[in-house]
């Protein structure tokens, strides 16, 4: 029930997906309250970014923070795994534009994290708890966030493609189902559409090592799937990081169908611009708060872990 942060310092290097540039990205414990914040060292005199939803740039193809030159592209498998751990304060320096991808998924990272090692601070977490239903959709792909009592997610996604075809997947957050279920699922595309993407400037990273691929009809990479149903599962992964945005812990329910980036971040908007859809608590005030206090639907007490 208390914020944390990294133990210690931890350095890490790799290549962006997108980019494919070789970057340095360390990881700095943080005071309370700091937040999740980028820093580009390769830049001169700019501000740090707070990964907020406030700070969101592009969306297409991953989530972007910043505009411009001091932005920080694919934030959101690191995001997903701070917010999986339970780490709410971190300053992240990087000298260059964009995330390691390290193996396209979360795991990684969370190798990584939990070998530094992860410590309390002396300051409350805060619960986003949400107690209304709001909704966005953009044709026939929609996001919603309902009340619930901890964080809960139920997404479809649709490919033609005879491996992918449709997939759907509920999963009920806690650390350990995270790290076992979800940080380890990779992200994916279609041998198709490499060049389209790289005539705009992406993939230039991308590679077997860090992206399932798929031809017309199979899986390319002479390993296989981690899971009978990995795109979905890297769905969950890209949905909490992109949620996490939201600055706390979240109680509630979201549904997504063939959504992307940018409905989750029009989600996250949408959310923040309804003020009687959701409320902030403290843990420290949990046990004193009521149902009705909250506003909360019957039987939708608070839990958290």
């Amino acid at each position: 029930m208390y914020q944390r942060t990294l133990a210690k310092r931890v350095s890490i290097t790799g290549i962006g997906i997108h980019s494919g540039k070789k970057v340095t990205l360390v990881l700095h414990p943080a005071e309370a309250n700091t937040g999740i914040r980028f820093r580009r060292t390769d830049l001169e005199n700019v501000p740090s970014i707070r990964a907020s939803v406030k700070t969101v740039g592009a969306t297409e193809n991953n989530t972007t923070l910043g505009d411009g030159e001091n932005s920080v592209h694919t934030v959101e498998h690191l995001l997903s795994v701070l917010y999986g751990l339970g780490i709410d304060n971190v300053l992240c320096e990087i000298d260059g534009p964009e995330v390691p991808i390290m193996d396209g998924s979360g795991a990684s990272f969370v190798y990584i994290l939990k070998e530094t090692g992860i410590t309390n601070l002396g300051a409350s977490k805060k619960f986003f708890l949400v107690l209304k239903p709001v909704r966005v959709q953009v044709g026939d792909k929609w996001a919603e966030i309902r009340p619930d009592s901890s964080l809960n997610i139920e997404s479809t996604i649709v490919f033609s493609h005879p491996v992918i075809q449709s997939q759907k997947i509920n999963f009920r957050f806690s650390c350990e189902d995270f790290i076992t279920n979800i940080s380890r699922a990779r992200t994916f595309g279609l041998l198709k559409d490499v060049d389209k993407l790289k005539r705009r400037g992406l993939a230039k990273g991308g590679s077997l090592d860090n992206c399932i691929v798929l031809d017309d009809f199979k899986v390319l990479n002479p390993e296989g799937l981690r899971f009978e149903d990995e795109f979905i599962r890297h769905k969950v992964l890209d949905v909490i990081g992109d949620i996490s945005l939201l600055g706390h812990d979240i109680a509630g329910k979201i549904i997504t169908y063939k959504s992307g980036h940018n409905l989750h971040n029009l989600l996250c908007k949408k959310l923040l611009d309804t003020p009687d859809a959701y409320e902030i608590v403290s843990a420290s005030s949990l046990e004193q708060e009521t149902l009705e206090t909250l506003r909360l639907p019957p039987g939708l007490i608070p839990s958290f872990g």
